[in-house]
């Protein structure tokens, strides 16, 4: 049976990634692969759309948020942490591990915060350190407005401390040009590659802080690898064959263009709505991102029956989590996928849906989706 994953992470790898990360591996103190770092090192900062450095370490996205926490506070600092799914949530378990206290700004799973709520929130706390927010709430396929969030916090004292893990090459996030202050990602989203690589990359400001951090920290300590970094080296073993296939991820990413992989993104994303919602079903998300598609299950029907009536024709997609566990299902198009996948996908979605007793008119969906991708 040929397999489909259409999963939000890990998502499917393009052949030449394959086949780079299966050469023999090289040491990471020789020049081939600092002549290849220095090419990521160069083109991470295109995709990040950034002018410092972009750190890079052998660990999931959630490393790389561990990471911006112990980097830039100290204990008893009050954050603000946006949460309105699993990962807002997950800024304020690290920050609570650590002994940070979290004054949050609560959203209903599927909606998209207020950039006022966030305003109101550092005016009710003076001293407010950081900010903390996901771009694209994969838990519920609903996307933040990053762009206004910055805006407020850029007049505070405050950080703004962005989860994009995944955002980062789905929708635009200009870094440098919006004033955000750290941008966290990992490898297996829109990246293409296996899990196991984290990204940090800090503005001026956010850099200005890491002295006075007094959380513990050592694998993840950021000083640590810019001062590596400046040798065009990292500070430790980086995961050297997860590093040839970045180099040729970004090479794909930046031969399509910037704007071309967001109006991808954006065109599959609104063909697999449509398609959803001719079979009248409803999204799940208030404002939908480009990542995911999060759609309710029918009444009386469990969400996750769905998921296993992909998975009995070989797709792969994801139930909800945690509060949402069997009440949404979610339909992944990013990173290597093109409307042919999507297409896939709805059609799958009307045959399970024909199995589980929902009446649906086969085609329909797919219809739906080929009228917007035909544009």
């Amino acid at each position: 049976m040929k397999r489909y994953l259409l999963a939000p992470g890990p998502t499917p790898i393009p052949p030449e990634v394959l086949q780079a990360m299966a050469q023999p591996i090289i040491h990471h103190r020789a020049p081939e692969y600092e002549a290849l770092f220095a090419e990521v090192r160069r083109d991470l900062r295109l995709l990040f759309q950034c002018q410092n450095e972009v750190l890079m370490f052998a660990a999931s996205g959630t490393g790389a948020m561990e990471g911006a926490v112990v980097n830039t506070l100290s204990p008893g600092d009050p954050v603000v942490v946006v949460r309105g799914g699993k990962f807002g949530e997950r800024w304020a378990e690290i920050c609570e591990a650590y002994g940070v206290r979290v004054v949050p700004v609560d959203v209903p799973y599927g909606k998209s915060v207020d950039p006022a709520a966030v305003a109101a929130a550092l005016q009710r706390e003076p001293g407010v350190k950081a900010v903390f927010a996901t771009h694209s709430e994969t838990s519920t396929g609903a996307v933040h407005d990053i762009q206004a969030l910055a805006a407020i916090v850029r007049e505070t004292p405050a950080i703004l401390v962005v989860d994009a893990i995944t955002s980062l090459g789905v929708m635009d996030l200009p870094m440098d040009a919006w004033g955000v202050d750290i941008v966290v990602a990992g490898s297996q989203k829109a990246l293409m590659l296996p899990p196991g690589l984290a990204f940090a990359v800090l503005s001026d400001r956010a850099w200005a802080a890491v002295p006075g951090a007094r959380l513990p920290k050592y694998y993840f300590g950021f000083a640590a690898e810019r001062k590596a970094i400046e040798k065009n080296q990292s500070a430790y073993t980086p995961a050297v064959s997860l590093g040839v296939g970045l180099r040729e991820c970004l090479r794909l990413i930046l031969a399509e263009g910037l704007p071309n992989v967001f109006a991808r993104h954006d065109r599959l994303a609104r063909a697999t709505r449509a398609g959803v919602q001719a079979l009248g079903l409803e999204l799940f998300a208030e404002h939908p991102g480009a990542a995911c598609t999060a759609v309710k299950a029918p009444a009386g029907m469990d969400g996750g029956a769905v998921v296993k009536g992909f998975r009995k024709r070989g797709i792969t997609i994801a139930g909800g989590q945690g509060s949402m566990k069997g009440k949404i299902f979610r339909i992944a198009h990013m990173g290597y996928v093109d409307g042919f996948d999507v297409l896939t996908a709805l059609g799958a979605l009307e045959l399970t849906l024909a199995d589980l007793g929902y009446p649906v008119k086969l085609g329909e969906g797919v219809r739906a989706a080929q009228q917007i991708l035909q544009k």
